[in-house]
């Protein structure tokens, strides 16, 4: 499967293809003053990230010498023997496509440097001096080396040619723009003001450190959070690579930390106290350009840089391996940590109810009405109403829920819908919409009404719509306003009765919320909001298919909706990649494809019921995202152009024409669906 080639003659399944850099972070055993065997143990680990797909491989600060070197980086033999080992590893490097990053004390105009060296294919790209010193505590850098600041723009011998030094260049593949970078070292990142600031403005999506950095307790999170933040702050990956093992023990010890980082987000973190070893993460750079160019912020705060030169290109020949080393949750929307999950729904949870808190004040309405079901939806909305009336000091016969039987109505979830109703103290009352459905079937000629057993999107939405006509008049009657349940997920896939449908309401708490989402905030509601009896209900509405039942039940066999718009796992999958970061459907196929291929891989959200925890093929995938693009770009633009108020829960994850997506309602699919069918393979 693997072998796959598609129409333009790259590998699907290769991550490279998709726009993803490897980053190696090398942790090489240190030999104090031996560049020779230092060059070495470079060798080997170079050979060994080559042979893995390694597109830049990331060496600790000064490490062709070793960093505690103190009084003997004033040797002029072993800053000779520094140099040899950088011409020597320069002219190795021919033999590998990867770009290396070196560590060496360099003489450079009558002062000694600790320096980064950037060395591609024979040759060394850049020399960049270290910026700032540190002179505190346990480093004296200050007594040997001289600051990068001081050094003006210059040239080196490396290998016989010429190289450039500099402290601010930014480095980028010939044909693949994207793909670029630039290099700060250690306490560089600890500085006020970083040189990977202006390196990023500059164009640079990914920040090399070479690092030194002895370890104390508590250090390594301190890194953590440096990395974490920075690359957040500058939407950018970082990768750090710090001293470890043979290091001087006299004063000091070192833990090797190996850290990379993307938009805030940890991808590739190696085991610390070891040696000999190698960090892996695919950074993807396609998605740090397409997050800056919407980043308004990120390019006003370039508009004073001055830049005087162009990027410099290098050649980039990417790998072709399948391996995948980074982790893709399967649920965008739902982390897989229990802690952050629990946050997440604390938050979301309380921005519903605080939304609707505020319409009820600003309406001053008498009550809520809400349709409900029994299902997922209609669930999680009437227990976010009866939250909001509980914190405004209301009783919750002011909730008003209403069951509103239809032709494809179960007894479950018509029971579950009175049981919850019941549990939770609110007016339940009870509409059966059946004569009339039937009626309105009759007086518009339709052949159900002629006892013809025709279930078309007609017969649907009929039911659908007098559901939504009796709410909005019974909130007329009660003085208050009809509280949508609809979600995210729905809208995305214009999955609603549009108008006098349950595309309609005075306030939708549910609009920002994802299906998949929902689930996990109805677990989370049950477990930590409410008494045993309604928690009871509510884990009963979740382990109750997904269904509109609007068609009668056939041969025992309810309505589903997942066979009609697809798994919604895939689909809100799909609407995160899409919507958040703008991705092309075959880099969304791919991703999707790396989190749902095996389902015994990778971690689950808490709590996700086992029976549904299974995988899907590059076929479903496929499948499945061309219902989406199409339903989404050409068949329901114009629902979410005339949707009602509701509150954002998500980052970028919002649909209202108000907030996060604008778009034309007579769009069509077919750029999206072209790419999709040109570049992922059909099974």
């Amino acid at each position: 499967m693997g072998q796959i080639v598609t129409n333009f003659g790259k590998n699907f399944y290769s991550p490279a293809s998709h726009g993803f850099v490897r980053v190696a972070c090398a942790t090489p055993d240190v030999h104090i003053a031996d560049p020779k065997a230092n060059l070495a143990e470079h060798i080997t680990l170079i050979k060994k990230a080559e042979r893995r797909g390694a597109d830049l491989v990331v060496f600790p600060e000064l490490s062709l010498t070793g960093y505690t070197l103190d009084e003997l980086f004033n040797q002029q033999t072993l800053l000779d023997a520094a140099k040899d080992a950088l011409d020597e590893l320069t002219n190795l490097s021919g033999a590998y496509r990867c770009t290396i990053f070196a560590g060496v004390p360099l003489r450079i105009g009558g002062a000694l440097y600790n320096c980064a060296a950037i060395i591609h294919r024979g040759r060394c790209l850049a020399i960049v001096p270290k910026t700032y010193l540190p002179n505190y505590r346990e480093y004296y850098e200050k007594r040997y080396f001289a600051s990068g600041a001081t050094l003006p723009l210059g040239s080196v011998r490396v290998n016989d040619q010429f190289t450039i030094v500099s402290t601010d260049h930014v480095f980028q593949a010939s044909d693949f723009p994207q793909f670029s970078f630039g290099v700060e070292i250690c306490e560089d990142l600890w500085s006020p003001v970083t040189p990977s600031t202006k390196l990023a403005l500059k164009g640079a999506n990914i920040i090399i450190n070479l690092s030194a950095s002895n370890v104390l307790i508590g250090k390594s999170r301190a890194r953590k959070a440096l990395c974490s933040a920075t690359s957040e702050r500058l939407i950018c990956a970082y990768a750090y690579s710090a001293s470890g093992n043979g290091e001087s023990t006299t004063d000091l010890a070192w833990d090797g930390q190996s850290l990379i980082y993307e938009m805030g987000e940890l991808i590739g973190e190696g085991d610390r106290f070891v040696s000999d070893s190698l960090t892996f993460a695919d950074v993807d750079v396609e998605r740090i350009a397409l997050e800056r160019q919407r980043n308004g912020t990120f390019h006003d705060a370039a508009l004073g840089l001055e830049v005087v030169e162009a990027a410099m290109p290098f050649d980039y020949v990417p790998h072709t391996l399948t391996d995948f080393h980074r982790t893709v949750d399967r649920f965008p929307y739902v982390p897989n940590d229990r802690e952050r999950l629990d946050e997440d729904c604390y938050e979301a949870f309380n921005i519903q109810v605080h939304g609707l808190m505020q319409r009820i004040k600003s309406t001053k309405s008498e009550s809520v009405v809400i349709g409900v079901s029994g299902g997922l939806d209609s669930t999680h909305a009437l227990i976010v109403a009866c939250k909001a009336f509980d914190r405004l000091g209301l009783p919750r016969t002011q909730v008003r829920g209403y069951t509103m039987p239809g032709f494809g109505t179960t007894s479950g979830s018509k029971s579950d819908a009175h049981k919850l109703m019941r549990a939770l103290g609110v007016t339940a009352e009870e509409i059966d919409i059946r004569p009339a459905a039937k009626r309105m079937l009759m007086d518009i000629g339709h052949p159900y009404g002629q006892g013809e057993r025709v279930y078309d999107v007609v017969f649907e939405n009929v039911q659908a719509g007098l559901r939504t006509d009796f709410l909005f008049r019974l909130a007329g009657q009660h003085k208050g306003f009809v509280v949508g349940t609809g979600d995210l997920s729905e809208l995305a896939l214009g999955w609603c009765t549009y108008g006098v449908g349950d595309h309609m309401s005075h306030y939708n708490v549910n609009c920002g919320a994802p299906k998949t989402l929902i689930q996990h905030l109805i677990r989370w509601a049950a477990r930590t909001e409410f008494d045993p009896k309604a928690a009871r209900v509510l884990r009963s509405v979740l382990e109750r298919e997904i269904s509109p039942e609007l068609i009668p039940v056939t041969d025992g066999e309810a309505q589903r909706t997942e066979d009609k718009v697809g798994p919604y796992p895939l689909q809100d999958f799909t609407l995160f990649y899409l919507t958040r970061y703008g991705l092309k459907p075959s880099k969304i196929a791919f991703l999707q494809y790396q989190a749902w291929k095996n389902a015994a891989a990778g971690n689950w959200p808490p709590d996700y019921p086992e029976a549904d925890r299974r995988a899907y093929g590059i076929a479903d995938i496929r499948k499945w995202m061309e219902v989406f693009l199409f339903r989404f770009f050409t068949l329901s633009q114009f629902k979410r152009s005339a949707v009602p108020n509701g509150p954002k829960l998500i980052s970028g994850g919002a649909l209202s024409p108000r907030g996060d997506w604008r778009a034309p309602s007579d769009s069509a699919a077919t750029l999206w669906l072209n790419e999709l069918r040109a570049n992922v393979p059909e099974a």
